[in-house]
């Protein structure tokens, strides 16, 4: 068994979910999309019907900024879109999903807000996506199509929709392939007055680690196993 993860930058690695798939079997092939110091990317992205899923994961960017990530977001767009009406199993992360929202045909737009730490949401599906808290780090949200092939929204707030499925494609906003190492590389490279600027601390961010670390595994871990055991077998 194969799982393509596409690593958008080199500081935003597969976590836990890369772990988990190992332990499952899975051989793992990382496709980094952005090097150090360059938001462009000319490299193909590689065929999602070689692989028996698709891990799309987060990234600093927006889906939209094509001023920006113009050299390859519609290529990835275009590559999950394949994926998807292939059958190819997708499990989209924070901005995976936001792309995963674009390839069904929704639109990604900057939200009236940020989460930036440990959120707790409202779910449909308790028994496969827990309450929380999740860890959270974004400021974007999904505008999923409607009509015939509107996904399935499984969590939300009142920010925006926290995790959903069309088939055997699934989407979540939050990160549940978070480890401490993984968000103190993320909280080490944030400006000064960054977090006071998006009403938290960085110790507030690194800190829920301390409480909610096991916990959150577990609940990944219970996240994980459904996406393999019942969406990608289906």
């Amino acid at each position: 068994m194969r799982a393509l993860v596409v690593q958008h930058e080199h500081d935003g690695p597969a976590g836990l979910m890369g772990e988990h798939l190992r332990a499952r079997g899975y051989e793992v092939v990382d496709h980094l999309v952005m090097h150090p110091g360059s938001t462009e990317s000319h490299h193909p992205f590689p065929d999602p019907t070689a692989f028996d899923l698709v891990v799309p994961l987060g990234s600093v960017h927006g889906v939209y900024e094509r001023d920006v990530i113009g050299t390859w977001i519609d290529r990835e767009i275009a590559m999950l879109r394949t994926a998807h009406g292939a059958g190819v199993p997708v499990f989209g992360i924070c901005f995976g999903a936001q792309a995963m929202c674009a390839a069904l045909g929704g639109q990604v737009e900057k939200a009236p807000g940020y989460e930036v730490g440990w959120y707790a949401y409202d779910t449909d599906v308790p028994e496969v996506i827990a309450a929380g808290p999740w860890f959270t780090w974004h400021g974007d949200r999904c505008l999923l199509p409607d009509g015939d092939e509107a996904p399935d929204v499984l969590a939300r707030n009142s920010l925006c929709t926290q995790a959903y499925r069309r088939g055997r494609s699934v989407g979540v906003q939050f990160h549940p392939e978070a480890t401490p190492e993984l968000v103190g590389a993320w909280v080490a490279k944030c400006p000064p007055g960054y977090f006071a600027s998006h009403a938290t601390t960085a110790d507030a961010v690194l800190g829920g680690f301390a409480t909610e670390g096991d916990a959150l595994r577990a609940r990944a871990i219970t996240l994980f196993e459904w996406f393999l055991d019942e969406v990608a077998p289906s």
